[in-house]
């Protein structure tokens, strides 16, 4: 690690070392990885619904406790919704309390109702929020740090399309909280990047995939390494439920029939091909073009499949160095001219 750590209002809330936080992922976000990204000096978090069952939730909490050595994590409870009977999402909320969950991350329909729950039992709240409104909002209802997830992200982008480079620095404008750059982050320049723009830290989520923690085939790391920024595809925007997946067969079928079919377009002639059951299989079966898998545009700055220590490593060495020497050079070389306006 470099010898100059960055310390943020975000650091100093959640007692950690780096400025960086792995969001709550579906499939990816287990304990294993979300431990190797806590004990590298970030905050890694597990999607709660990952476990399928309250029991099994109150398991790999703990479990992540017992790996994380002391080190701090989070649980992400994400509220979506579903075709057939939702998730026991009041059970999970008891059971996060009841762990002693120390910091939770909402994501998805309007966070009121948990952040008043877990802001009540004393934990720390993130809320992912695709819009500078639903930023203000989540700060009216008391959460603690906003999530501001720009176009590049994986998954749900949401239907504004702002890129975060207006995103972060409006965020910077209007908001109140600190605030964390989600979406497209791959690298430590991106991290100065986003503290210049006024974020205290950022959300990394594809980039932890490609890691030798993750779950995922490695068919799929491999992919990632090899994919431009071009390489993802936005699908079911007709809908308005946009998802970014990595551009593979499945999803490059799924783009064609939603084009061709124009406003006539239907999930019911896409669900077999995107439903989640088709996604595990292919996981389980190595097969990168076997159904669709999430991937944010960031897929075009991954060049290797390190360990999170050394991908974290990387990144903060880079995004020092970007500070204290490529800024520093700037500013030095227009020194007199600043001291002599003033």
């Amino acid at each position: 690690t470099g010898k100059m750590p960055i310390k943020t209002r975000v650091t100093e809330m959640l007692g950690i070392e780096h400025p960086i936080i792995m969001g709550g992922m579906t499939g990816t976000g287990t304990p294993e990885l979300a431990a190797a990204v806590s004990n590298a000096g970030g905050l890694g978090l597990i999607a709660i619904h990952n476990a399928g069952t309250p029991e099994k939730a109150r398991r790999d909490i703990r479990k992540l406790r017992l790996l994380c050595n002391g080190k701090p994590f989070g649980v992400n409870l994400t509220i979506l919704p579903t075709m057939g009977e939702p998730p026991p999402y009041d059970d999970y909320a008891r059971i996060i309390i009841e762990e002693g969950v120390k910091v939770v991350e909402t994501a998805g329909s309007s966070p009121k109702k948990w952040v008043t729950l877990f802001k009540s039992a004393g934990i720390i709240t993130i809320h992912k929020c695709i819009a500078i409104r639903h930023a203000l909002s989540a700060e009216k209802y008391g959460v603690d740090i906003i999530s501001l997830d720009g176009f590049e992200c994986a998954g749900h982008p949401g239907e504004d399309d702002v890129g975060n480079f207006v995103l972060q620095a409006r965020g910077a404008k209007v908001l109140t909280r600190p605030y964390i750059c989600s979406g497209g982050v791959g690298d430590g320049k991106q991290i100065a990047a986003a503290l210049a723009l006024g974020a205290d830290g950022v959300n990394c989520g594809t980039r932890f995939c490609a890691t030798q923690e993750c779950n995922w085939p490695s068919s799929f790391k491999q992919r990632m390494v090899e994919a431009s920024e071009l390489d993802t595809v936005l699908m079911l925007r007709r809908l308005q439920n946009t998802c970014r997946v990595f551009r593979n067969k499945v999803a490059a079928e799924v783009e064609e029939i939603e084009s061709k079919a124009g406003d006539d377009f239907d999930f019911g002639m896409v669900v077999a091909l995107v439903n989640g059951k088709r996604g595990r299989e292919a996981e389980v079966m190595n097969d990168a073009d076997g159904g669709i898998w999430s991937a944010g545009q960031v897929v075009g700055l991954i060049d290797s499949i390190p360990t999170c220590q050394e991908l974290m490593d990387e990144m903060m060495t880079e995004a020092e160095e970007t500070v204290c020497v490529r800024l520093r050079s700037l500013v030095s070389m227009g020194g007199p001219r600043i001291r002599s306006r003033l």
